[in-house]
């Protein structure tokens, strides 16, 4: 009650956009578990060797496009660098909302594994290809992590690509441009010498938040920054890049963002 009365008091025009947000927001889920359910025999298949997973990796980029434009957005991306095809990479990305996913999935061609948190699990059917496609770590977990470690190093092993958010999850509070990096993603890119390739998306937020009542379609920037190479780092030069890649990241975020203004 007191939420609608801040609205009605200082934002009447919000009050006329719940119905579309709410309806929005549903037929965002309804995107989500629709291409799941029409590919459901193609996707079990794939699963059955893990050599065939990026048959599956087609799949799933197929099942953000359809999200993306069935939400009535469509990407825009800029590279400083070009991604070769069937080369193994770090692909790193801010993260403030369920988009990020779909865009990284629309952007990068090379079959790549996520590194995810493993409540998402829990979603019925989207959780049955999520364990299966996902490595999924329990942050609180040193056990855990340490077996997302040796699940990466067997997909780098079959030369497929990483994906982390390195911020670990989507800050609460959404005045944070970037949130402190862990430093998983940075290890496992030295210690394999993988390519670091650092991208952003600076609309997401906007966009499509993790708070309900907001959001607008439209154009999603995705910017592909300089890759930090690690070939000739080793595992003390870990936090180093950690941190220039935090930087680098952070500094192009408000450029953008003061160039938005």
């Amino acid at each position: 009650m007191r939420f609608l009365k801040r609205l009605c008091i200082f934002e009447p025009m919000k009050i006329i956009k719940i119905p579309f947000w709410i309806l929005w927001r549903v037929w965002f889920y309804i995107l989500v578990l629709l291409p799941i359910i029409v590919m459901f025999p193609f996707l079990f298949v794939s699963f059955l060797k893990e050599s065939w997973y990026p048959h599956f990796f087609k799949m799933a980029r197929i099942w953000a496009k359809v999200i993306l434009y069935g939400m009535g957005f469509y990407p825009k991306v800029e590279k400083d660098q070009e991604i070769i095809p069937n080369k193994s990479y770090m692909f790193i990305g801010n993260h403030t909302s369920m988009l990020d996913i779909m865009l990284m999935l629309v952007t990068v061609k090379n079959p790549f594994v996520f590194v995810g948190k493993k409540e998402l699990v829990k979603i019925p059917l989207f959780g049955f290809f999520y364990k299966r496609a996902v490595i999924m770590v329990d942050r609180d977990s040193p056990k855990s992590r340490q077996q997302v470690y040796e699940r990466a190093q067997r997909r780098i092993n079959q030369k497929l690509s990483i994906c982390i958010f390195p911020e670990g999850k989507v800050p609460d509070d959404e005045s944070i441009v970037l949130d402190t990096f862990k430093t998983g993603a940075f290890n496992l890119a030295v210690d394999h010498d993988l390519p670091i390739v650092p991208m952003l998306f600076p609309d997401n937020k906007k966009h499509f938040s993790y708070t309900f009542f907001s959001g607008y379609p439209g154009k999603l920037r995705v910017k592909i920054l300089k890759f930090i190479e690690t070939e000739t780092k080793d595992h003390h030069d870990r936090k180093i890049i950690r941190d220039d890649a935090q930087k680098l990241m952070y500094d192009e975020l408000v450029r953008l963002e003061k160039e938005d203004n």
